[in-house]
């Protein structure tokens, strides 16, 4: 299985059309959004990843999501002791030269404004990173 996209986002709504086939629309795609009040808070952005499964992939795997500051690397992270500030594992069943997607919320706790990244794999393979901006409160 291979990730083929993976963004933040408000709204996705799935629609068919001849064929068959299957539209994803996304709404509100963003990397980066306001604080929603004084610092420290909370936001909960939602992410979605896109997966499709090659002809000779497995139907069965995980995704994981693990978020982290910006400069953490997933990979050296567990070794050094440095705990996520979200994780999700969910599960995947998707046949072969099929496509499905994900959601995952995770609640960030911020104390000051900055870049968190999601990083997503499957089956423990390359990282993809996925980053999410914290800026100044707006009014």
């Amino acid at each position: 299985m291979q990730i083929i996209a993976a963004l933040f986002m408000d709204d996705i709504e799935l629609r068919s059309v001849p064929g068959p086939s299957t539209r994803i629309d996304l709404g509100g795609i963003q990397f980066s959004a306001p604080a929603p009040g004084p610092l420290p808070c909370t936001v909960a952005p939602h992410l979605v990843v896109l997966v499709w499964n090659p002809p000779d992939g497995k139907q069965f795997g995980a995704l994981t999501v693990v978020f982290h500051p910006i400069g953490v690397d997933p990979a050296q992270a567990e070794a050094d002791g440095v705990e996520p500030l979200a994780r999700n594992t969910q599960p995947l069943d998707i046949e072969p030269t099929k496509f499905n997607y994900r959601l995952v919320r995770a609640e960030l706790p911020f104390d000051e404004l900055g870049t968190v990244v999601a990083h997503c794999a499957i089956d423990g393979g390359e990282w993809q990173p996925v980053p999410y901006t914290l800026l100044p409160p707006v009014g």
